[in-house]
């Protein structure tokens, strides 16, 4: 490995805030670099978490995979050259099609992918394997935010507004989110906030860090969130507190909205939700008494199987006060991976074309085919969501291909899905790191990392970056582009997938053109310039063609667009849609044998299913593993000792971890971080249920029973 001569800036493989970073070459620094404050980039203004200021570390070969394996039949994985692996991934692809259909392959990818591998991902699935069955981590994400937005606005991104806006709003609602812990450089947009004589109110079964900094802290037992969005939009209507004016000229379906809201009454929601009812009222005071307010939604709400309905609600309350479409008011999205956004706009789920063109929409079908150069028809139509797909493997689907993502850890029902996945003729993984899905692979390739390649990401706020090259990977070691490229010259398709990062983005802007996520105006020059661009970006001509550069150059690009919905929403007629929700109950609600609720969550210096971080030695130091984290009463009846190992059981299964005694959470309610595997996995109490329309899984809520272990 060796660096460029000069300081690169770039961005932080973490979060979805993508902080910006410089790296500066080190010889003697672990991973070959140092990394910088990049004080200029307006998200994090410098600040950096433990995780991205240690993010050189997996760089070190000593904890990262430098050349492919491949199983050989004494079951072991050895060391075999590209040419093998990438011979025997092939073969292995190829032959399940043969035997069973197109449909009997399945692809997974990951929020972590950049722009170009998630569309290449794609379209490698679609037109090389002919496969409907692609989908990607980043469904566990934000998927029924994405749903709740497309209802109500006729668009998804998960901010409609820059960050810097938050601190310049009245009121902020925020549910379900830990910052403090989840994106600690963003708690300064709330902490200034306040400063600014601004309120927070933060909703959460937990006393986190970023509730202690709340004005207001709402605690409802897990799985209501949806109950007591409908209670204060109850307060709303019956304070007079709506924006009759906003309600009748920007938004249609008011009347069936409210019905529903009406019949939630401050009591019930008391008795549902476990929120004093004057801690109800003193939330709707503090949100409808400033000129402008918002909400932000995250995992919390969204992770459960009413999510679509439960951001509806909070939506509903946010267009019945007249807080969306307006300058610094609105809902929003607190999106969790890297690149979430991206991620999902250009081809990785089930349902979706590149531009977050629908599938099942003939006209983009063939504009998306025109780009492609292939038939329309012969495109796949829409395939099982990332749960489903993963059920099924085994049994309808036989062999998967696998970039990015770490289901044995990260999925609900970790236990039978890692059985899945065990019961695939074959199995096919890129990673960085032999994680514990790719230990149970055929064939492990070795892929680049952030520092390592160049590619765009989309950040939490719609804002598209890009990452540049600082680094010269190890010999042995690939991007996934160079992988798919590889797969694709062994399947008879060796044009269709271009090696070149910045060739794959022109390639994207023409396929992205006129879509909803359109960024036909964008390329890596300007986003250097312009510290990212938001889409939509249309490019006043279609990218490719002549003229497309004088227009440019002429000053005429389309500026980006850094605040939605000002003007109309992305509806047909312009409108917000109000959408009738009402209140009902988790999946899995607490009986005689599993008495409590676990809810699931994220610690500050581990990263999701922990792949990555639980190699670096500080980040460990801090968290070394899982734990169950308890209230005082509730340890006291049940014989719980600070530190001693707790067997927590589900009905899919049992975890045992040391027991954390603290008073920051309900009595009726226990909490498990989810980045470890072994006994200590989270996931493996986690409930599959599924929302009928984002198909999220509900990770955050299921009925348990705890014990000494």
């Amino acid at each position: 490995m060796h660096t460029s001569d000069s300081v690169t800036a770039t961005h932080c493989p973490y979060c979805a805030l993508q902080c910006g970073m410089n790296l500066r070459p080190e010889p003697g620094a672990v991973g070959g670099v140092a990394v910088e404050e990049r004080a200029d980039f307006p998200v994090n203004r410098g600040a950096l978490c433990g995780k991205g200021r240690t993010a050189p570390a997996v760089l070190s070969s000593r904890v990262r995979l430098t050349e492919p394996l491949v199983r050989t039949h004494a079951g072991r994985l050895e060391p075999a050259t590209w040419e093998e692996a990438l011979d025997a991934v092939a073969e292995g692809l190829a032959r399940t099609r043969r035997s069973y259909g197109a449909d009997a392959v399945g692809v997974f990818g990951g929020g972590g992918l950049t722009n170009e591998k998630a569309y290449a991902l794609g379209k490698f699935a679609r037109i090389a394997l002919g496969t409907s069955q692609i989908d990607y981590n980043g469904r566990f994400c934000m998927s029924s935010a994405a749903a709740a937005h497309q209802r109500a606005f006729g668009l998804d991104r998960g901010l409609p507004f820059p960050l810097e806006d938050i601190p310049r709003t009245g009121c902020v609602i925020l549910v379900g989110s830990n910052p403090a812990d989840t994106m600690p450089p963003a708690l300064r947009f709330f902490r200034e906030l306040r400063e600014n004589g601004g309120t927070l109110i933060v909703v959460d079964p937990r006393r986190t860090r970023t509730a202690e900094q709340a004005d207001l802290h709402l605690a409802p037992r897990p799985g209501t969130d949806l109950a007591l969005a409908l209670g204060l939009l109850h307060l709303v209507v019956a304070g007079g507190h709506t924006d009759e004016e906003f309600i009748a000229e920007r938004t249609t379906g008011w009347e069936e909205a409210r019905a529903g809201a009406m019949a939630h009454w401050p009591e019930l929601v008391e008795r549902i939700t476990g929120v004093p009812v004057p801690k109800l009222r003193e939330a709707v005071a503090l949100f409808c008494a400033p000129e402008s307010a918002m909400v932000l939604t995250a995992r919390g709400p969204e992770q459960q199987s009413k999510g679509v309905d439960t951001v509806g609600a909070w939506i509903n309350l946010c267009l019945a006060t007249g807080r969306a479409g307006r300058p610094l008011s609105g809902y929003g999205c607190l999106t969790g991976q890297g690149n979430g956004q991206g991620g999902r706009e250009h081809g990785q789920k089930a349902d979706q074309l590149p531009g977050y063109r629908k599938l099942t929409d003939p006209a983009a079908r063939a504009h998306v085919a025109g780009v492609w150069g292939i038939d329309p028809d012969s495109l796949p139509g829409p395939g099982r969501s990332a749960y489903e797909l993963l059920d099924a493997l085994g049994s309808d689907v036989k062999a998967l291909l696998l970039m990015g993502s770490n289901p044995v850890v990260s999925a609900p029902r970790a236990g039978h899905i890692e059985g899945r996945i065990r019961s695939l003729d074959f199995l096919a993984v890129a990673d960085v790191v032999l994680s514990e899905t790719a230990a149970l692979a055929d064939v492990v390739l070795p892929v680049t990392q952030w520092a390592e390649e160049t590619g765009t990401t989309t950040n939490l706020e719609g804002r598209v970056l890009l990452r540049r090259r600082a680094l010269t990977p190890p010999p042995g070691v690939r991007s996934d582009l160079e992988v798919l490229h590889g797969l694709a010259t062994r399947l008879g398709m060796p044009k269709a997938f271009p090696t070149d990062a910045e060739e794959v983005f022109e390639e994207l802007r023409r396929a992205s053109a006129g879509g909803p996520a359109d960024y036909s105006g964008i390329t890596y020059a300007r986003i250097e310039a312009e510290q990212g661009v938001f889409w939509p970006c249309p490019s006043p001509s279609r990218p490719g063609e002549a003229g497309s550069a004088e227009a440019g150059s002429a000053g005429e690009e389309h500026p980006g667009t850094p605040r939605l919905f000002l003007d109309r929403f992305a509806t047909e007629d312009g409108r917000a849609r109000f959408v009738p929700v009402t209140h009902r109950e988790a999946a899995e609600v607490p009986d005689a044998e599993y008495p409590l609720l676990l809810t699931t969550g994220r610690v500050v210096a581990q990263y999701q299913s922990g792949a990555q971080t639980r190699r670096v030695d500080e980040l460990n130091e801090a968290a070394p593993g899982p734990f169950v984290e308890l209230h005082p009463r509730l340890a006291a009846r049940i014989g719980a000792v600070d530190g001693a190992p707790l067997a927590v059981t589900s009905r899919r299964g049992r975890a045992v971890a040391p027991a954390r005694i603290t008073d920051t959470i309900r009595a009726d309610t226990v909490f498990m971080p989810f980045h470890w595997p072994g006994e200590g996995r989270a996931n493996t109490l986690t409930n599959p249920a599924l929302d009928p329309v984002s198909r999220m899984p509900e990770f955050k809520v299921c009925a348990v029973r705890v014990e000494p272990a």
